[in-house]
């Protein structure tokens, strides 16, 4: 009797098995913080087609995503690119020829490039169709925030007195305003942290207007809204921060 009153803990402890304490990534939708590196390559539409080409932008995201696959977060890019289109803001002190002259009355290096950059809050949804896990799958995001974009103009090491300091500002082209955002693609974050990506269409549409009260070229402000539309697609490389599974195992 007394043996077997020692034997029936054991028992109990084979019959139980083991149970795990929670799930991984890999068996269900967990909260986690995607960090996100990514590129975009966007063509210009509206007002903004007028004055650039194509260009590039870097981006920078960092977001909540919950059980429910919802996220919230805020991202940051930065445009830049060397296809300016519009080089009226030139005209005034080009020559004849053609050409900027600097203050030895000598034609002047002048490079222009396009530079901007965009702030924005999103929410998003993971919809779970296809992917090693319910954490990945097509994604969906919409956003708003505010766009600055100008034109960068260098000249080198000429003197060119009408482009130096402030006067800079009177050619420039600066102009903001609210941003819109729509993106659609996919995230995959794999079961090992290893391999994470994220890419898709998107299109942002901003209200802008100019940023200084005066345009020296046009001999006047520039007080007009102009619609500025970038679609592009963008790839990204993430970085999800969560908790590990705890693969520990307790017994009952």
């Amino acid at each position: 009797m007394g043996q077997t009153r020692n034997l029936l803990p054991v028992i109990g402890f084979v019959l139980s098995g083991p149970i795990w304490a929670q799930s991984g990534i890999q068996d269900t939708s967990i909260t986690l913080v995607p960090l996100t590196v990514s590129y975009a390559y966007q063509l210009p539409s509206g007002d903004m087609a007028q004055r650039f080409g194509a260009n590039s932008n870097l981006g920078l995201s960092a977001s909540v995503k919950f059980k429910s696959n919802y996220s919230l977060g805020l991202e940051g890019g930065y445009l830049f690119g060397d296809k300016v289109i519009d080089r009226s803001m030139l005209r005034a002190m080009t020559t004849a020829n053609g050409v900027v002259v600097n203050q030895d009355g000598e034609p002047a290096s002048i490079l222009l490039f396009e530079r901007g950059f965009t702030v924005m809050a999103f929410a998003g949804k993971v919809i779970p169709i296809v992917g090693p896990n319910p954490n990945s799958g097509i994604l969906l995001k919409l956003g708003g925030g505010y766009l600055a974009h100008k034109v960068l103009i260098q000249h080198q090491n000429d003197v060119v007195p009408a482009l130096e300091g402030d006067y800079l500002k009177g050619y420039d082209r600066l102009a903001a305003g609210p941003v819109g955002m729509f993106f659609v693609g996919y995230q995959h974050l794999g079961n090992n942290r290893f391999i994470n990506f994220m890419g898709g269409f998107e299109l942002q549409v901003a209200f802008t207007k100019s940023m200084h009260p005066y345009q020296f070229d046009k001999g006047r402000s520039d007080g007009d809204t102009h619609v500025d539309g970038l679609t592009g697609f963008r790839f990204g490389w993430t970085l999800p921060i969560y908790k590990t599974r705890d693969t520990r195992e307790y017994y009952r």
